[in-house]
């Protein structure tokens, strides 16, 4: 009984190790995966991957413009600030009242008795802001017999000129054009010195009265009483045309600006005259 015992634990253990696998090595365990979800590609990074190409650095951002450095030549200016857009306005000259030469001021008083002129010399006008007149005259008679009115105010170079212009240009024209009303008695004037700005505007130049060196003709009265005024005359076929437009011809023969009433509205009734300084002898007449 034990031999049968025996040899079935014998056919036991025999049929046990033909269901076991041979020994060798064990299998490799597989690691244990997690998916974990990707995020989406972004548009950039994929057009990054198909082209194969480098990716562009991102610019920089713009840095605030007073972080930029001023160019060398503006340094020195005081700009205003970017957010103030009124437009710098640049500082008004500073004018002065030109001197007068000694030695030309008496050459000119002697030639202005010589000619036959009634004037008075006056104290210095200084009427700020550039106008006045360092040798100012007062001038009541042009030539003898024939009165400035009203008496004007000027420099002696403006009164030397009207005394000549009037003597060798204006006499003769109104001995040939308007004999028959007697010689000449006034020249009626409708401004000399006064302090203001070029056709008396509020913005501007200042006028040249405002310096001396004009003077504003309205009229001429003869013995006859009868008087020429000044007026648009171009197209004036009478004898008292005549002798306007002569007499303005000849005004740029002694003065460097002649305006009449041609030249603009400001000017339709009186001739202006002013002995301004040009360069190279240049004149302004219209």
């Amino acid at each position: 009984m034990s031999f049968r015992i025996a040899l079935s634990l014998v056919s036991i253990l025999l049929l046990s190790s033909a269901a076991l696998p041979k020994k060798g090595p064990l299998p490799e365990k597989k690691p244990v995966t997690v998916e974990v979800p990707v995020p989406a590609e972004k548009p950039e990074e994929k057009a990054q991957e198909e082209t194969d190409m480098p990716a562009k650095a991102e610019p920089a951002p713009a840095k605030d413009d007073k972080e930029k450095p001023a160019p060398a030549d503006e340094d020195k200016k005081d700009a205003p600030p970017a957010d103030d857009k009124a437009t710098v306005e640049k500082p008004e000259p500073v004018l002065t009242i030109k001197p007068e030469d000694g030695k030309e001021y008496t050459a000119c008083l002697a030639d202005l008795k010589a000619i036959g002129a009634v004037f008075e010399e006056t104290k210095r006008i200084d009427d700020g802001k550039g106008c006045g007149i360092d040798k100012p005259l007062t001038v009541t008679t042009v030539l003898p017999g024939i009165t400035l009115k009203p008496e004007g105010t000027m420099r002696c170079e403006t009164a030397l000129e009207l005394a000549r212009w009037t003597k060798d240009a204006v006499l003769p024209a109104a001995k040939a054009a308007l004999e028959e009303e007697g010689p000449l008695t006034t020249i009626n004037q409708a401004s000399s010195y006064v302090c203001r700005l070029r056709n008396n505007a509020k913005t501007g130049k200042i006028s040249e009265h405002a310096r001396g060196n004009a003077i504003d003709i309205a009229s001429f009265t003869f013995k006859s009483g009868k008087s020429i005024e000044i007026q648009p005359r171009d197209e004036d076929s009478t004898l008292a045309g005549a002798f306007q437009r002569a007499v303005t011809a000849t005004g740029c023969l002694y003065f460097e600006t002649v305006l009449d009433p041609g030249s603009d509205e400001a000017h339709e009734n009186h001739l202006h005259f002013d002995v301004i300084e040009r360069k190279g002898g240049y004149r302004y007449c219209r």
